[in-house]
């Protein structure tokens, strides 16, 4: 184990930033794994972000977490990869000598949930994701990658989705909100990317009889644990993915790079995250 003098230190930047539970998933591999190093939650605002970023090895860290509101501006603060690059928007930031690059790790984070969780999701042609933010950006970036043929993407305004096939091609297709009940006996992966049925946020409301059996359903929500699409989906027999999940695998790359070591995401780890998650 180093000395204390060359422990490595991490940081999450966001604003505001005190609900993440990233700490928590980072200290427990710093501890399971026996590294010398820290993770902090630093609240930046807007106006001084340009600043932290910039500056980020001479605030003592040897890397960041970024989010909301400041991903895009991480991406144009920094050298992104061709991942941050398509998502349009860093949310792990690493040096590599005297360089800050960034990279986006949602993408592995939901891909490697499906596959934790619904082992052979990707035999699926057809997916169906609402959303048209920056997380749908990811997934869209990721099942694309894993070669789904067709992505069709439902999002309030059309603009949106719109803007989002453009950037993508020809194999995502954009949905009116209204239509999703039309797409939904053809689709084998269904994700929400959206907020609703968040803790405080309107339900999403969507029946989802017309499924086939095989479809898998995954929500990027994890406040609450088990989202009312979920908890329809598991009635239904369904095979789900959570944005708890999600999370965990999110945060792997991030850990490697600064760090180190690559940590495994472990039912134990999971049970400490869930118990915060829940507790009153």
């Amino acid at each position: 184990m180093s000395n204390r003098t060359s422990a490595r230190a991490a940081c999450l930047i966001g604003w505001p930033a005190a609900h993440s539970r990233s700490p928590l998933i980072h200290h427990y591999w710093l501890r399971t794994l026996g590294i010398e190093g820290g993770y902090n939650i630093e609240a930046v605002p807007p106006e001084e972000v340009a600043e932290f970023i910039q500056h980020l090895a001479k605030h003592g860290f040897a890397g960041a977490n970024v989010t909301i509101p400041h991903k895009e501006r991480a991406l144009q603060l920094t050298e992104p990869d061709a991942r941050a690059r398509a998502v349009g928007a860093a949310n792990t930031l690493y040096y590599d000598g005297e360089t800050l690059r960034s990279t986006n790790t949602d993408v592995e984070g939901f891909i490697g949930n499906l596959d934790a969780s619904a082992p052979g999701w990707d035999r699926a042609e057809e997916a169906l994701v609402l959303g048209a933010g920056g997380s749908s950006r990811a997934v869209v970036f990721g099942l694309i990658e894993r070669g789904i043929k067709r992505i069709h993407l439902a999002n309030r305004t059309m603009e949106r989705a719109q803007a989002l096939a453009d950037q993508f091609g020809a194999r995502v297709m954009p949905l009116a909100w209204d239509k999703i009940s039309e797409m939904l006996p053809r689709s084998g992966l269904l994700v929400n990317t959206t907020s609703l049925g968040m803790t405080g946020q309107p339900p999403l409301d969507i029946d989802l009889a017309a499924l086939p059996a095989d479809t898998v359903v995954a929500d990027l929500v994890y406040v609450p644990l088990e989202t009312q699409l979920l908890a329809a989906a598991k009635a239904r027999g369904l095979k789900t993915a959570d944005g708890l999940g999600m999370l965990l695998h999110q945060a792997v790359r991030g850990f490697e790079l600064w760090f180190g070591q690559r940590p495994a995401v472990t039912a134990e780890l999971r049970e400490i995250v869930e118990a915060d998650l829940t507790k009153v």
